[in-house]
């Protein structure tokens, strides 16, 4: 074990999957070196596995996807970067017609084992066209596989396990948690998609995360247990496939459940955990299930607003206190 940054983890499971696996390669924007990356996540990695295998490719994303989704018809294993996620709109026909319906249409015979990386720039005030959650629209797609780390570890686990999958994955990573440091394993190291993690242990409420909203799930708690609230906080780890059972054993014992992301409320991810949970734990619940999510608008530019667009430890805390 080594205590590393997020974005270091994610260099270190590039790496080691570049170098265990001849059939993984890596395309995107300036990720070859000396740019390694617009967010240095790719740094060092074509000087050392080469740039026929780290590279760099025009600035089109459709481009870019559709090329991995034809290299992996040829057998590749291609980690395609698109920049923010913002940007993967322009590429949604490639990913939701092609990538995600190809094994169906084969009838099984054709898996598409892409996996694509791209960035959520969330409370780093990158403006309205670089900071959208939008793993709601992936999660609505059949056949694409969704992964969110909050913590390093997480991140070496998680792209690893998509990299290894034989379906189309989508690993998205929030910019503000790329420096947060903490333990990773040194050699391979893989979450199995569709694990969420039980962050902390509680019995009064349950707050379910992934992402950027975990840290502040866990700030809430904190605050909430000098109140004598106890909160557990579930963090999801990946949208698609969902874990249903860690979900709904922590609401069965809680009986109250608080669903916070950084996507936008209306239309959320929480929406469908919230009736989730309702439809199976009707007779159990105390109280209904609370949804926090981002404000329906731009993601605005100015820090001062910007700060109060995404749910906050202390908005989380409000919605548990709610629920008295």
């Amino acid at each position: 074990m080594a205590e590393i940054s997020m974005s270091r983890a994610i260099n270190q499971a590039l790496d080691q999957a570049l170098a265990s696996d001849p059939t993984v390669i890596v395309l995107g924007e300036d990720v070859a070196d000396p740019a390694g990356g617009a967010l240095k996540l790719t740094r060092g990695l074509s000087t050392k596995h080469g740039a026929a295998r780290v590279r760099d490719t025009p600035i089109s994303e459709s481009a870019i996807v559709g090329a991995a989704i034809g290299a992996s018809l040829d057998g590749l294993r291609p980690v395609a970067e698109v920049m923010f996620m913002d940007f993967l709109m322009v590429c949604m026909d490639q990913l939701a017609n092609h990538a995600a319906k190809l094994r169906y249409m084969s009838g099984g015979r054709t898996g598409v084992p892409i996996t694509i990386t791209t960035t959520v720039a969330a409370g780093r005030s990158f403006g309205a066209q670089h900071s959208q959650s939008l793993e709601a629209w992936l999660m609505h797609t059949p056949g694409i596989k969704v992964a969110c780390p909050s913590t390093p570890a997480d991140a070496k686990g998680l792209l690893t396990a998509c990299i290894e999958d034989d379906d189309p994955c989508v690993f998205m990573q929030f910019l503000a948690l790329l420096g947060g440091r903490g333990e990773v394993p040194d050699g391979r190291h893989v979450v199995p998609l569709g694990s969420a993690e039980v962050r902390r242990p509680g019995t009064d409420a349950t707050v379910i995360a992934w992402g950027l909203t975990v840290p502040a799930a866990l700030r809430a708690a904190e605050e909430l247990a000098g109140e004598g609230v106890d909160v557990e906080v579930v963090d999801l780890r990946c949208l698609a496939p969902l874990d249903r059972a860690t979900v709904l054993s922590s609401v069965a014992r809680t009986r109250h459940a608080v669903v916070a992301h950084a996507a936008v409320g209306v239309a959320g991810p929480g929406a469908e955990i919230a009736a989730m949970i309702t439809e199976e734990l009707w007779g159990t619940l105390e109280r209904p299930v609370a949804r926090l999510g981002a404000a329906p608008a731009p993601v605005p530019f100015a820090p001062e607003l910007e700060a109060h667009y995404y749910p906050t430890a202390a908005s989380i805390a409000a919605a548990v206190r709610a629920m008295a």
